[in-house]
């Protein structure tokens, strides 16, 4: 099992960018994809990215395309995720997943490894 620590949430205003950060330990094989997640305060966990660790294919929510990036470093096991044109609505704690499979899903159920979770908090 990999632990997954997230980093590099906080306060930002609207307009402004933040890059969250997710190291893994433990080796991450080609064969899995990594995701990002959020949850704001009342509702359910809703999926953001994810990203097929062997060849960097990419998955967005239509709420953060074109202005969110997911990328991956396999040399440092760390996955990224780049955000910008910060929205009030965007403002959720960010966790960080993985699933053991290379097929897109977007159900946090369906992923099997979970980070503690980084707060990004919008101003408007």
């Amino acid at each position: 099992q990999v632990q997954l620590v997230e980093s590099g949430g906080g306060l930002v205003q609207a307009g402004g960018s933040l890059r969250l950060s997710c190291a893994a330990s433990g080796h991450i094989f080609s064969s899995y994809n990594m995701g990002w997640f959020r949850q704001a305060p009342g509702k359910d966990r809703e999926f953001v990215a994810a990203i097929r660790w062997s060849d960097g294919g990419t998955y967005y929510a239509d709420s953060v395309k074109g202005r969110f990036t997911i990328s991956r470093d396999g040399a440092k096991n760390t996955l990224y995720l780049q955000m910008n044109s910060l929205k009030f609505e965007d403002t959720a704690v960010y966790y960080c997943a993985q699933r053991y499979s290379s097929e897109w899903r977007l159900r946090p159920d369906e992923y099997d490894d979970w980070g503690q979770g980084t707060q990004v908090t919008v101003s408007s």
